[in-house]
């Protein structure tokens, strides 16, 4: 499969179209909902893998379990970008996490992508997670961000697209 521009609105076998930042909610939580039956799309220099966003969990302004809440800090600072950007942390030294920023630039808020159904690329996510059960490719968030190859090399992009793509499918 060769590469792909992420700005062209209609890629894959699936007909997705890359979402804009404008048509992003303005409220975390309508966030959370709105990326429920989206696509992570993530181009890797072996091929494409993508899986459609099946649950997700929003941490808003004052919300004390979030990382957001003490204020920001040279971990966090992706979430006080403009919504839509990627916050990507590791968890207890263990694993990564995708999150996208919620709000306005300034305000700390976001939603993290906690599991995946997996579309393209399954042979590239079972190499990376090491095993061969769909059911656990990206059932959970250190799993999901682990089949898609995600990192904290990640964190902070411009913008989702790029790196990876926030779609929806586009249906014909």
């Amino acid at each position: 499969m060769g590469q792909h521009d992420v700005s062209d609105p209609v890629y894959s076998r699936h007909g997705f179209q890359v979402i804009a930042r404008s048509d992003l909610p303005q409220d975390t939580i309508a966030l959370a909902r709105f990326l429920i039956g989206k696509i992570v799309v993530r181009d890797l220099g072996e091929g494409r893998v993508s899986g459609r966003i099946v649950e997700t969990e929003a941490y808003i302004v004052g919300d004390a379990a979030g990382h957001a809440y003490r204020g920001m800090t040279p971990r966090n600072q992706s979430l006080f970008l403009e919504r839509g950007h990627a916050y990507v942390y590791l968890a207890y030294g263990l694993s990564w996490m995708l999150n996208v920023s919620g709000d306005a630039p300034g305000i700390g808020a976001g939603v993290l992508i906690r599991a995946l159904e997996p579309l393209d690329g399954v042979s590239l996510m079972a190499r990376n997670r090491g095993t061969p059960r769909l059911r656990d490719l990206a059932r959970g968030p250190g799993r999901l961000a682990q089949a898609l190859a995600i990192d904290r090399r990640l964190d902070g992009g411009r913008s989702l697209p790029g790196w990876a793509a926030l779609a929806r499918v586009r249906w014909r």
